[in-house]
């Protein structure tokens, strides 16, 4: 197809007569779109809800201090900031700025966006500060040091690419970068791991590990834990199976657990994570389930086994954090969060419920102090309760540390859990938030529907203001393809059965018109990456069921999103379409080959970043191009900066939102 495919100048990201497409089509939706009262209101409620001064500053621990970034309307790229906990559980903490990204920017003239830092362990001095031009995946990494608060004269640093820096000691990282050609994976990543040593030329950086080309990426990293110091370096064959090794010296010990499966390493302790059914001798243990070994007498081949979790038809593992004694494992019941508390002892692990998990929201853990203490801290929320933060120690009830306000009106709102049922007689879970009134509404509906990516419930202030306090409903579908019920919940709708994911949306979307919460005309839909996929063939497969689509950073041109940007990582996802026999089931999802002129349509919006690096701004590109062509009713906004949030700050964030909820407002009222 692609030889005939007459848009493909549309993959030439900045190729003159491509941003003079976009700047047109940009220009037309901006015009369409933007300047109308509402959309000026919804703009300014969207971004008070993003700049909000009294939104909870989430926190993590590094040492004595906890660590904030911040946006607002005075600092739209952000402050990197720190205060104690004693100042933190004050209504107005003293904050010390550590880095001001606005600032940074400023002074070197580039559009910074923060894109995270790595602190050495245990006396947390220095950083390795991650910052991206127009909130790209490529970063630029350098080394910052947090008490003079100044960027380290000729310390660490990359220049940018998809980089990653480990720290191993203050004089010693490990490295992954573009170190030139064959260096990178066929996905984009870096396919070889260095180290290097302060002072020295990078290019005399040392080999310690490679990858294969095929592979996705590789990686390595250094535990300084006090006694159980060790070195790890793997290859992430594809997107979920990984070969991992504890590094000793020159020399590489296999840890032989399944490739799917998730490890975690922590003091004497290894945590496996199960995608896949895994027999040792006479024992099967299930896919979903969470097994702990001694770590070191696993690799001298033992293999006696504590079986940690094993789910259910209705429940299962989200994640586990460690504390400095304890486990903290997260569950879902039905999309309905639990916690427990698992401790090893000399008569093995006890389990307890955590204490003060609110019921009725979802709650998780933010934060966890392994080295040192049984800290935590806890973050609560519903679709339409405020999130509230909780610290603490596993001694008796958490205190509040936060709470954040109400930002939208509730009264009359209520939220319950429904269940479609999909084509083969599978039941998909999904929300819906609204007027407890038996009137059809306008109704907004999105999911995702892939990668193991979970959708829970929490709090949305910009829906909540710009959608639900203006009389709309809000629903969010828990499809196949996502990990609400575990792996096999996702396992069982990649590759040749995709198809699940796209009939279970579908399903839930007629359940909503069956139930009499909306009508077709009325029943907007909306996602974003994979999710924008999901927009994707519901455009060109179930046309009939909606009035409006957003279809947001998508991917759709599925015959050569391998070969654009981090495709070809996604392949144990969607298939290879190289392959003849793969490219036949994908095909029929590959919504820019089945867009047709004969075809009713809803009006449609797409959405994307011309500074995405992850999922390349083609897909919309060439597919609103096609259905121009066919003269379908389309439009089209390319943010030039933003990666794959398309959007690099608030402000850029909340015009992106508006004019979402002012064209489903048009399009469905």
């Amino acid at each position: 197809m692609s030889e005939q495919d007459p848009f493909l100048w549309l993959e030439e990201v900045t190729a003159d007569d491509a941003m003079a497409w976009v700047r047109e089509r940009n220009a037309a939706s901006v015009a369409e779109l933007t300047g109308g009262a509402r959309f000026e209101e919804l703009k300014s409620e969207i971004r008070a809800v993003f700049d909000a001064d009294d939104r909870i500053p989430y926190v993590r621990r590094r040492g004595e201090y906890l660590y904030n970034f911040w946006q607002d309307a005075a600092n739209p790229r952000g402050v990197w900031r720190r205060t104690t906990l004693e100042q933190y559980r004050l209504a107005e903490p003293d904050w010390q700025v550590i880095l001001d990204v606005d600032a940074l920017g400023e002074r070197e003239g580039e559009s910074w966006v923060w894109q995270g830092a790595a602190v050495l362990r245990p006396d947390y001095r220095l950083a390795l500060v991650n910052l991206s031009r127009g909130g790209a995946d490529a970063t630029v990494i350098r080394e910052f040091d947090l008490e003079t608060r100044e960027f380290v004269t000729d310390g660490f640093e990359l220049p940018e690419a998809k980089n990653w820096m480990r720290w191993i000691s203050a004089d010693l990282v490990y490295v992954g970068t573009d170190f030139g050609p064959g260096s990178l994976t066929s996905s984009g990543y870096p396919r070889v791991v260095k180290q290097w040593r302060r002072g020295t030329p990078f290019d005399e950086a040392e080999v310690v590990f490679e990858g294969k080309p095929e592979d996705v990426s590789v990686y390595a990293t250094h535990d300084p834990t006090a006694g159980f110091e060790r070195d790890f370096v793997g290859r992430n064959i594809d997107f979920y199976r990984t070969e991992r090794f504890q590094r000793r010296g020159t020399e590489f010990a296999r840890i032989d657990v399944p490739d799917d499966s998730e490890t975690d390493v922590e003091r004497e302790w290894l945590l496996i994570t199960l995608r896949s059914p895994w027999t040792l001798g006479t024992t099967t243990y299930p896919a979903g389930a969470l097994l702990a070994t001694r770590f070191d007498d696993f690799l001298a081949g033992g293999r006696e086994m504590t079986v940690l979790f094993e789910p259910d038809a209705h429940t299962s593992l989200t994640y586990h954090s460690w504390t400095r004694d304890h486990l903290i494992i997260n569950t879902l019941h039905d999309v309905q969060s639990q916690l427990f508390v698992l401790t090893p002892g000399p008569d093995g692990w006890q389990r307890s419920e955590l204490p003060g998990v609110p019921a009725g929201e979802l709650s998780g853990i933010t934060d966890t102090d392994p080295e040192v203490s049984n800290e935590y801290l806890m973050n609560s929320s519903g679709y339409t309760e405020p999130a509230t933060l909780r610290r603490g120690d596993l001694t008796g009830e958490p205190e509040i540390l936060k709470q954040a306000p109400g930002l939208f009106d509730t009264t009359g709102l209520r939220v319950r859990q429904l269940f479609a049922t999909s084509a083969d007689g599978t039941k998909i879970p999904y929300y819906v938030v609204g007027r407890s009134d038996p009137s059809s509404r306008p109704t907004l509906l999105s999911g995702y529907g892939g990668f193991e990516v979970s959708l829970t419930p929490s709090y949305l202030g910009h829906v909540g203001r710009a959608w639900l306090a203006r009389g709309g409903t809000y629903v969010v579908a828990n499809l196949r393809g996502g990990g609400e019920y575990g792996p096999e919940w996702h396992s069982s709708a990649v590759k040749a059965n995709r198809h699940l994911v796209y009939e279970d949306f579908a399903a839930v979307a007629q359940d909503l018109i069956d139930q009499g919460i909306t009508t077709p005309a009325r029943l907007g839909i909306q996602g974003g990456s994979n999710g924008g996929l999901l927009m994707g063939v519901m455009l060109t497969r179930y046309p009939q069921l909606f009035g409006a689509i957003v279809c947001q950073v998508p991917l759709l041109d599925m015959r050569r999103y391998h070969e654009l940007l981090a495709g070809a990582s996604w392949m144990a996802e969607y298939g290879d379409p190289r392959e003849p026999e793969e490219w036949a089931y994908i095909k029929p999802f590959s919504p820019y080959h089945n867009v047709s002129a004969d075809a009713q349509y809803p009006p449609v919006l797409f959405a994307t970043s011309t500074r995405d690096d992850r999922v390349h701004p083609a897909h919309a590109r060439k597919m609103v191009a096609r259905m121009l062509e066919q003269g379908h009713d389309v439009r089209y906004y390319e943010n030039i900066e933003g990666g794959h949030g398309a959007a690099a700050d608030n402000e850029q964030l909340a015009f992106k939102w508006a004019m979402v909820f002012e064209f489903l407002w048009r399009t469905l009222t």
